[in-house]
């Protein structure tokens, strides 16, 4: 004898597994479809900060690269030792000091020179 309208009990449980082993099926998949999003998300992110930071070595290098450049030495005196231009500038500074007259300055310059 069968009711009718209402499952019986065993028809009751069997559906209810059915539609618990459905919801679980679907929440696993779209659990891991959001864990791959989530992965590639994160490795676009990784790859954008290194490309980022690979800027930033490139241009501190630049940067170091420039200043060393710009911090160059003077040239280096004569392998005598003796630097023309400098010594012009002391004899220039000694007469604007007071210290040489003209015909001093000139005869010192024109030891310099000769």
């Amino acid at each position: 004898m069968r009711r009718a309208g209402r499952p019986g009990l065993i028809g009751l449980a069997a559906r209810t597994a059915v539609v618990a082993g459905t919801a679980s099926a679907v929440s696993g998949s779209v659990a891991a479809g959001q864990q791959r999003q989530a992965q590639e998300q994160l490795a676009q992110q990784q790859y954008a900060a290194a490309q980022q930071q690979a800027q930033i070595d490139a241009a501190a290098q630049a940067a170091v690269a420039q200043a060393q450049a710009a911090a160059a030495p003077a040239p280096a005196a004569p392998a005598g030792g003796f630097d023309l231009v400098a010594e012009l500038h002391k004899l220039a500074a000694l007469k604007e000091a007071g210290i040489l007259d003209d015909a001093e300055f000139a005869a010192a310059k024109a030891k310099l020179l000769g």
